[in-house]
């Protein structure tokens, strides 16, 4: 009897033992996937300072302390009109065939700690695509247009079309694959960035014509190469989050191999970029090269998770062919003034690495890429998606840039332009003591 008595402590006692652990590791799980979440959140917050120091170092001395000032407003102002209205059009409830989301606004709950999780990681994807905006418009922006058009992409442009891929929306119904937004989020910015540029104008300066009736397109070299670089290091850094925690769980056995091949295509992309410059130019060119490392970042944005890492080589090496090229075909060609190649690196380069999917892609061991045996079907939703969400940013783009034109103005006057954003817009010098050329 007294035996019996102790098998049934002993057997009593490993239930209880059995309960408290699939309780802990219940936990565990919850609490590894809140703090990678976090964590790389954070690391994507970091790529507003990469974009700040990029920016700033490609344009010229007298417009430093404008180009930081926007790239602040863009995560301040886009974290509370993202929490107000572009988080419920983005994953609020779906309505209208997969178009947009309608609840969730001003969400205001105490006890929702997933809800703040997803938030916080997803604010930081928000305030990128707004950024992306200031360095194509930087040098001859009036402040506060800016703060107006950053407004509506963090409200309105980028939620709408991030409905559709990552809230549960239309293209994501029909299979359109975007790991970690080279068409969510790069996109749509870069479509943003060149409509802004198209409809702002170029520099004063950029394009003149010669006597014989040619126009001759002008370089204004960035006063600071050192600051650009380091915005290089501090965005390939930040991208780390930006793909690796885009697995959306610390438990992912995902996270390394998306790791390594957003390492490989950066590499190749940079490499890319420097080769085909140095035959090009004759030189190797510094910032197409950091460009390059961008371009293969970008690249593998949308592909990273579906890829093996000789395939991300390969995607990167031709996405930083693509953005040297498409720098010189903007500038150059359609004349658009973009002066640090935002356009090339986040659009073309998005859409390049969207479709990459449809080219190497690999879903839990199933081929859709075409070079897998896949056949096009993937590869034709991918271009898909990229035409309807490029219709639907450069649309709203245009028309938002061209009511702000007409109702409050978009650029500042030719003397504030040679005279330099610093003084002009913000009365404050980013260097001051030192000789800044305004005249240029």
């Amino acid at each position: 009897m007294r035996k019996k008595k102790i098998i049934a402590a002993v057997l009593m006692g490993l239930i209880a033992a059995g309960s408290a652990f699939a309780q802990d590791e219940w936990t565990m799980e919850n609490a590894l996937d809140m703090i990678w979440l976090f964590l790389g959140a954070s690391l994507v917050f970091i790529m507003q300072a990469g974009f700040a120091l990029l920016e700033t170092g490609l344009t010229r001395a007298k417009n430093a302390t404008n180009i930081v000032m926007k790239n602040l407003m863009d995560f301040c102002i886009g974290a509370v009109v993202y929490w107000a209205i572009g988080w419920g059009l983005m994953y609020g409830a779906d309505a209208l065939g997969g178009l947009v989301g309608t609840s969730d606004f001003f969400k205001n709950v105490m006890g929702d700690s997933i809800y703040y999780r997803d938030w916080f990681f997803q604010v930081v994807f928000a305030a990128t695509a707004a950024t992306i905006v200031s360095g194509a418009m930087a040098e001859r922006t009036q402040f506060k247009s800016y703060l107006i058009y950053t407004c509506f992409i963090s409200a309105f442009i980028y939620p709408v079309s991030g409905h559709w891929i990552w809230g549960g929306g239309w293209l994501s119904e029909l299979g359109f694959h975007d790991f970690a937004g080279s068409t969510v989020v790069h996109s749509v910015g870069g479509w943003a960035a060149l409509m802004g540029a198209l409809i702002l104008g170029p520099r004063i300066g950029k394009y003149v014509k010669n006597q014989n009736g040619k126009t001759l397109v002008k370089a204004f070299p960035g006063h600071s190469m050192p600051l650009a670089m380091t915005g290089v290091f501090l965005l390939w850094f930040g991208w780390y989050g930006f793909n690796g925690a885009s697995t959306l769980s610390g438990l992912s056995p995902d996270i390394s191999r998306v790791c390594v091949v957003t390492t490989l295509a950066a590499a190749s992309g940079a490499l890319a970029s420097l080769f085909i410059s140095w035959i090009w130019f004759k030189k190797p060119d510094v910032s197409m090269s950091m460009n390059g490392a961008l371009a293969g970042l970008v690249s593998i944005t949308a592909p990273c998770g579906v890829v093996s890492p000789a395939a991300s080589i390969a995607i990167g090496f031709i996405g930083g062919i693509i953005v040297v090229l498409s720098v010189e075909f903007i500038d150059k060609i359609l004349k658009i003034d973009d002066p640090v190649g935002a356009s090339s690196v986040h659009l073309v380069c998005g859409i390049w690495g969207t479709l990459a999917v449809g080219i190497w892609g690999n879903v839990e061991g199933t081929a859709i890429g075409l070079l897998h045996g896949g056949g096009l079907a993937q590869l034709g939703i991918q271009a898909l998606g990229v035409v309807s969400v490029g219709a639907w940013a450069a649309v709203t783009s245009l028309v938002l840039f061209a009511i702000i034109k007409a109702c409050t103005g978009l650029r500042v006057s030719q003397k504030e332009e040679l005279q330099g954003l610093d003084i002009s817009e913000h009365k404050a010098d980013a260097y001051a003591g030192f000789q800044i050329f305004s005249n240029m």
